[in-house]
Formats: structure tokens, C-alpha cells, sequence
């Protein structure tokens, strides 16, 4: 691996509690990504439960090591309340570990919130930032359409959403080598007329910008190659994104009963396996936060050990390339183009 330009391992901070299988797969994930690499990896979490899991592995020799922490913060708990109530919960001190230089990457599968929460406390955001958002492929049929923000932010204002435009530029840019990515602002049509006031000022803001702006584009766009990354507030993202997971469960039952009429079923189920595959890829990489001063890659919650092994990959991915520098070089030229104003 190259880590700012020096073959050393890449040192992994994995959140074991985090997730709804915490610490048992985010154990067994963080062994299986050993295999990919050249990582280190620092397991943060309750220390009798993690140590009796890494007991069921062969684990001589491998760069594993364990930093205890007290219990971690739920979905149902209020981010800020739980972060000081629990000052010493995984994700908080996976966290400081990051912040200290003894990690380059964390990886949790816990609450967004509180993730989202620590990282900007610990760790800061990028100058001029006003907040962080979520950001990255989220349609394996498009894995090369970027969408942000996909649940973070749910009210926006124009100048927030076209510094999230920046930021998912940086992520298209290095992340994906999209020299000039095709910048598209989400809306009910194409016109620059259409859609609601946020847009339509926003619309404006975005033609002033440096960006590669192409107009508004809609729903459908996300497979058309109209734009790169479709920017939008977090409330449209992130049903967006649930509405997508909720149809592939649907689907997949509809071709299983109509398709079985026509072809086997074990011919039938593996249709429906390998669209089921591809339509929730990006499930199984994880997904970087953007903005903040630091690598950290969220899961989904309900992530097994593949999953969770994919989150770390993908971080890994993000350190060799350096976003967290093209993302913050992309605000910069932002800011010097006069589109923003430095908060």
C-alpha cells in the first residue's frame, strides 16, 4: 500500500461494537481484509467481547491489535447526548485515535449520527465548511453516478449545497478518475425554470461556481450519463436511496415468481442473485463522509463481514488516493473562485 507516498501498511481503525452485529462481524470482517493487503488493523471496542471473538481465529503474527473503549452509542440514541454521556464509547475513541496520527483511516458501522457527530468534534471540517454530508456511488447498476447527500443534511441552503457539489467533484475526480466530473443539480425537469425555490436559487449559485455544471437533471438521469454527481438535499438522497433498497427486495420476489414459469428456479435464483448483487454494490463498500479532516468510511448498520471487509478496502482506496486533499483542493478552488464566501 502507499500511504503518502511510502510503502507502509495502512492502519485501520474498525469501530467493532458499531453495527447490529457489533463485535462479532466487524471482527470477522477486519481478518477477512487482512487478506487484501498490506493494513494493520485496530480493533476499538468492549475488550473481553472482542477478545473472545478474535479467540475463534488463527490470528498468530497478524497485525491486529486491540484498544478498549465503554459500550458504543445507538441508533436510537441522541448523537450529541450519547457522545457526552459515553466519552469513552467506541466510536468516540476510535475517533481520538485518528485525530492522534495512530490510524489513518476508521471504518464504523454504528450510528451515522454519532459517527457523523464524533468526527466533526474530534476531527473538525475543512475550512469554510459549515457541515459534512454523505456522499458516493449508491446504485450498483450506476457506479459511476455520484449522489450527495444521501441522509445527512435534510435542510439545505443553496451556498451548503453547492459546497457538498465540491466536495462530491473531489470524491468523483480522485475516487472514480473522472478528469472534469459533469455536475447536476436534482429537479422535477430539465429547464431552468423548473423545480422548487431551493433549486431554483441554487440553480444560479452553481452556473457562478468553477464546477463543470451541466443544469438541472431528474430522477431518471442516474442512469442516462447526464451528470457524474447529482447533487441534492439530504431528505430527497436519502429516500432516494431507500426507496432503491426497498424496490430491489420487491423486484427480486416479482421476477422469482414470474421467471420460475419460464425457466428453473435454480436458474431463476441466480438471475435474481446476481441483480440483487448489483443493485446494492455499493452496500458492500461503504462510503466515505465528506468534509471532515480525517478518512472515515460509514457502513450500513445491518452489514455482515463481506460488507464490513469492503468498508475497509474502501478506506484503504481513499488513503493511497488522498481524497480527504482533492476533496479539501476542490473547496479551496471553490473559494478563490468567488461562488462561496469563507464562513
Amino acid at each position: 500500500m502507499q500511504k503518502n507516498g511510502n510503502s507502509t501498511p495502512v492502519r485501520v481503525v474498525v469501530d467493532a461494537m458499531g453495527g447490529d452485529y457489533g463485535p462479532h462481524e466487524p471482527v470477522k470482517g477486519a481478518i477477512e481484509a487482512l487478506d487484501a493487503g498490506d493494513i494493520e488493523i485496530i480493533l476499538v471496542g468492549d475488550q473481553g467481547p472482542i477478545e473472545a471473538e478474535l479467540a475463534r481465529y488463527d490470528i498468530a503474527g497478524k497485525p491486529i491489535t486491540v484498544v478498549p473503549s465503554v459500550g458504543k452509542i445507538g441508533d436510537d440514541e441522541h448523537p450529541i447526548h450519547g457522545l457526552r454521556h459515553k466519552p469513552e464509547a467506541s466510536i468516540l475513541v476510535g475517533t481520538k485515535l485518528l485525530k492522534a496520527g495512530k490510524g489513518d483511516v476508521l471504518v464504523s458501522m454504528g450510528s451515522t449520527g454519532a459517527s457523523m457527530a464524533s468526527s466533526v468534534m474530534v476531527l473538525g471540517l475543512m475550512e469554510g465548511l459549515e457541515r459534512p454530508c454523505i456522499g458516493g456511488p449508491f446504485l450498483g447498476l450506476a457506479p459511476r453516478t455520484v449522489m450527495v447527500d444521501m441522509g445527512s443534511n435534510v435542510d439545505c441552503r443553496p451556498a451548503l449545497l453547492l459546497s457538498f457539489a465540491a466536495l462530491g467533484a473531489g470524491f468523483a475526480k480522485k475516487f472514480l478518475g473522472i478528469k472534469s466530473p459533469r455536475i447536476g443539480l436534482l429537479s422535477v425537469g430539465a429547464e431552468e425554470a423548473k423545480g422548487n425555490r431551493q433549486v431554483q436559487e441554487s440553480y444560479h449559485l452553481f452556473q457562478q461556481s468553477h464546477l463543470n455544471f451541466v443544469g438541472n437533471v431528474e430522477g431518471m438521469d442516474f442512469f442516462t450519463d447526464k451528470a457524474d454527481v447529482v447533487v441534492c438535499d439530504g431528505f430527497v438522497g436519502n429516500i432516494l436511496m431507500k426507496f432503491t433498497e426497498g424496490l430491489g427486495s420487491v423486484l427480486g420476489e416479482y421476477l422469482k415468481q414470474h421467471l420460475s414459469r419460464a425457466i428453473s428456479e435454480q436458474g431463476a435464483g441466480t438471475i435474481i442473485s446476481e441483480l440483487w448483487t448489483e443493485m446494492n454494490l455499493p452496500r458492500k463498500m461503504g462510503g466515505p463522509l465528506f468534509g471532515v479532516n480525517g478518512t472515515v468510511i460509514l457502513g450500513h448498520g445491518s452489514s455482515k463481514s463481506d460488507g464490513i471487509a469492503g468498508a475497509i478496502n474502501t478506506g484503504v482506496r481513499c488513503v493511497d488516493l488522498d481524497l480527504v486533499g482533492g476533496m479539501r483542493q476542490e473547496l479551496a478552488e471553490m473559494y478563490q473562485s468567488g461562488a462561496l464566501k469563507v464562513i
